[in-house]
C-alpha cells in the first residue's frame, strides 16, 4: 500500500517540486495538492492521508495554525523559505523542516524519517481482550509484549520514548505525541510536554505536580486546568 501524501503551497512551482520527487519513489503517492490551507482542511474533512508537506507562510490561513487546528494530524514536514520559525514548530510535533530551495538529497532524508515513523506506528498494536496490551520494538529483531494496566509514565527524549512500567523500562524509537494517540484517552493523559501517565497510577495530587511510585511529575501550565479536571472526574 502506497504512502499518500497531501502537499500544501501557495507557489505552484513549489508544490511541483515536492511533486517530482515524490513520483520517483515508488512507495508515495500524492492524492491532492492545494495552494491554500482552507481547501486542505475540507478536503481532510473526507479523506486521510499519511504525510502533509506544508508551506508556512500563506494567505488567510498560514502553516503554523493549519497543523495547530488539526485534530489528529498525520505527519507533518514543513517546507518554507524561512528558518526563523523552526523551533515553533518543534512544539508542534512536526516530523521535519524543510528549508528552500529544498534539495532531493536533504528530501530523502525526510522520506527516511516518514519510513522509520510509519514502521514503528504499525508495531505498536493495541489489542482488543480482556487485559489490552501492546507491542513495542526495543531493538532492530525484537518486539517486546507490554500491558496497558502495567504502564506508569511514558516520558519523551526527544526522538525516543521512555516507557515506565511496574515490570520494567523500555525505550523505543516514537514521539510523545504518536504514542499517546495510541493509548485509551480514559486511562492515559498527556500532563507536560515531555510526560504521558496513568491516570489511575498517580497516588497523590499537590499543587502542579502528580505523584506516582514515590515520584513527581510537573504538570505543565498549559495541560494544568484539563488534567486536574480529568483526574477529578475519574475519582468519582
Amino acid at each position: 500500500m502506497k504512502i499518500k501524501c497531501l502537499i500544501i503551497d501557495d507557489e505552484p512551482l513549489a508544490i511541483n517540486v515536492i511533486k517530482n520527487y515524490l513520483e520517483q519513489i515508488e512507495d508515495y503517492e500524492v492524492t491532492n495538492t492545494f495552494t491554500n490551507a482552507i481547501d486542505s482542511l475540507n478536503y481532510l474533512k473526507s479523506e486521510t492521508v499519511d504525510v502533509i508537506f506544508v508551506d508556512i507562510n500563506m494567505p488567510v490561513l498560514d502553516g503554523l495554525n493549519f497543523i495547530k487546528s488539526l485534530e489528529k494530524p498525520p505527519l507533518i514536514i514543513i517546507t518554507t523559505a524561512y528558518e526563523e520559525f523552526a523551533l515553533e514548530t518543534y512544539e508542534l510535533d512536526v516530523l521535519d523542516y524543510l528549508v528552500k530551495p529544498v534539495e532531493f538529497p536533504r528530501f530523502m532524508k525526510s522520506l527516511n524519517k516518514v519510513n522509520r515513523r510509519l514502521e514503528n506506528n504499525k508495531s505498536i498494536n493495541d489489542y482488543s481482550n480482556d487485559r489490552p496490551y501492546l507491542f513495542i520494538k526495543i531493538d532492530k529483531k525484537k518486539m517486546k509484549k507490554i500491558y496497558l494496566d502495567e504502564i506508569l509514565t511514558i516520558e519523551s527524549l526527544k526522538d525516543y520514548l521512555k516507557i515506565n512500567t511496574t515490570t520494567g523500562k523500555y525505550i523505543i524509537h516514537s514521539t510523545l505525541s504518536d504514542f499517546t494517540n495510541l493509548l485509551p484517552a480514559k486511562d492515559f493523559i498527556r500532563i507536560h510536554r515531555s510526560y504521558t501517565i496513568a491516570i489511575n497510577k498517580i497516588d497523590a495530587v499537590e499543587g502542579n505536580s502528580v505523584e506516582i511510585e514515590g515520584l513527581r511529575y510537573t504538570i505543565g501550565r498549559s495541560y494544568l486546568e484539563d488534567v486536574k479536571q480529568k483526574i477529578l472526574s475519574s475519582s468519582l
